[in-house]
């Protein structure tokens, strides 16, 4: 599939205030892209655009708000339409993870996390990928995890709300095939971002060997979903981790992922 030209069309990344969020900001702007950048840290999203223009020349137009507030979606959603701008591009990136037994974590913790990897996630690609299929172009990228692939103990909702997000996403990628509109899901495994910080997590020796480096893993989404890739796994270890589960019953996964969680 032939590059998209991407030049002066606009890109809206959702989790835009650290890790990958600001990878993807930089990569999409390297292809002259304008931005659309949403997270909860203000101070961050007005780092983040003054850097960005000074080293793109891009626009760039921050949104400072929660999207798990009951109107948050939609409020952006309504944003974007009253500027008039026309989205080519939606990364969903927002989301985080909680670490530790499931019946440990408090209920309103668990909510919280499943309504910013679930609910909003569905309902940004629904309010914006049906402009996206009426216009007949544009890209979704759904940010997933390795996780997604097998149950994972001390990340059991977690991972159970990726696993949802990649079923969600290829089967949208099937769906839209001929419209345009191009749906990837990227499912990193770990990696150097504040992940483990927020998910309650003290990086373990297996964690430390296998760790990548953020920008790899946003280049290898986005290479991903401009050639048309419905799902990708960044890493070569990341890769063999995924190919083993074709080959251990779901009862072993579960113990080997319980064990390296730890």
């Amino acid at each position: 599939m032939k590059a998209p030209e991407l030049s002066n069309r606009w890109a809206l990344i959702t989790g835009a205030s650290s890790g990958f969020g600001v990878d993807f900001a930089h990569l999409l702007a390297q292809r002259g892209m304008h931005l659309v950048l949403t997270a909860r840290r203000e101070d961050r999203l007005n780092a983040l655009a003054a850097e960005l223009h000074q080293q793109y020349k891009t626009e760039v137009r921050i949104f400072a708000q929660d999207l798990n507030a009951p109107d948050g979606v939609a409020s952006l959603h309504q944003a974007v339409l009253e500027q008039k701008i026309e989205l080519e591009v939606l990364i969903n990136n927002a989301g985080f993870g909680l670490w530790g037994p499931f019946l440990d974590a408090e209920w309103s913790d668990i909510q919280q996390m499943l309504k910013v990897d679930i609910q909003v996630l569905t309902e940004l690609s629904h309010r914006f990928g049906r402009e996206m299929r009426d216009r007949g172009h544009g890209y979704i990228l759904q940010v997933a995890s390795i996780g997604a692939y097998q149950p994972s103990p001390l990340y059991a909702a977690y991972s159970a709300a990726k696993a949802y997000v990649l079923s969600l996403g290829e089967a949208m990628a099937e769906e839209l095939k001929g419209s345009g509109v191009s749906v990837s899901v990227l499912s990193p495994g770990v990696t150097r971002t504040e992940f483990l910080e927020v998910a309650g997590q003290q990086a373990n020796a297996y964690q430390r060997m296998v760790m990548m480096e953020s920008r790899p893993v946003a280049e290898t989404g986005l290479k991903a979903l401009f050639r048309g890739k419905p799902s990708v796994v960044p890493g070569i270890g990341n890769k063999l981790t995924i190919f083993s589960t074709h080959f251990l019953p779901r009862i072993l996964q579960a113990k080997t992922a319980h064990l390296l969680m730890q």
